[in-house]
């Protein structure tokens, strides 16, 4: 797996118009550095040595995890390469004070959803498929953010209705995003979920629960003037 590193590096190279620091030789120890630090300096340096430190922190959980996500190695490395490299076109967002660990996992897991939907050979996960987490019922996102609708038109409209709910998740913050992502489009459990963004449960169902209000205030905002 060590292309990864080199792989990344390279596509960088290819997508930046400022040249990378060509660092010295010299083997240097960055076990007493944070990855929040080492992305800090890289924002300032664009020194391909911190790049390819923090490439190699994450190379082995990260490829799993997304090998997982998307059922196939092959996947697994573009997705990988991708999310690097929004790595180092998004390092100039990244705010001091923040996790890296979070931040990195949202964007590979909005570069696999990405993915999915460009080559069309995901499993088109329902918004209406019911989602349980350490034995509580969640219910299907759909069905907790938009009002049911019996009438005749109601199942012609999910469709629209499911793509409405995608791209209001999309506007989500980033933090609200990645947990609505984890658990009800890919049905991860709590627990797994918190694991992954590297926070405690309880911070997973805060932030699903803060999700559900905004997009539920988001749909009675665009649609109850609608209703005759």
């Amino acid at each position: 797996m060590k292309k990864h590193t080199t792989e990344a590096t390279e596509k960088k190279t290819d997508n930046t118009s400022k040249p990378l620091s060509h660092s010295t030789a010299m083997l240097v120890d960055y076990s007493g550095r944070s990855d929040e630090e080492l992305l800090l300096e890289y924002r300032t340096t664009e020194d391909a040595l911190v790049f390819t430190e923090l490439v190699s922190r994450y190379q082995r959980e990260l490829f799993n995890f997304l090998r997982r996500f998307l059922g196939g190695t092959a996947k697994a490395e573009d997705v990988f390469q991708q999310t690097f490299l929004q790595v180092h076109v998004k390092c100039e967002l990244f705010q001091a004070g923040r996790k890296f660990r979070p931040w990195l996992y949202t964007i590979a897991t909005n570069q696999a959803i990405d993915y999915q939907r460009r080559n069309r050979r995901h499993r088109r996960l329902s918004l209406d498929q019911s989602r349980s987490s350490s034995g509580e019922e969640l219910g299907s996102l759909m069905e907790i953010v938009v009002s049911q609708e019996s009438g005749p038109g109601a199942k012609a409209e999910s469709g629209e209705r499911a793509e409405w709910v995608r791209s209001a998740v999309g506007n989500l913050p980033d933090s609200l995003q990645s947990a609505v992502q984890l658990v009800y489009f890919r049905g991860m459990k709590y627990s797994d979920a918190a694991q992954v963004l590297s926070i405690p449960v309880g911070t997973i169902k805060s932030r699903l629960h803060s999700a559900i209000k905004s997009l539920g205030q988001s749909w009675r905002d665009g649609h109850t003037t609608n209703r005759p």
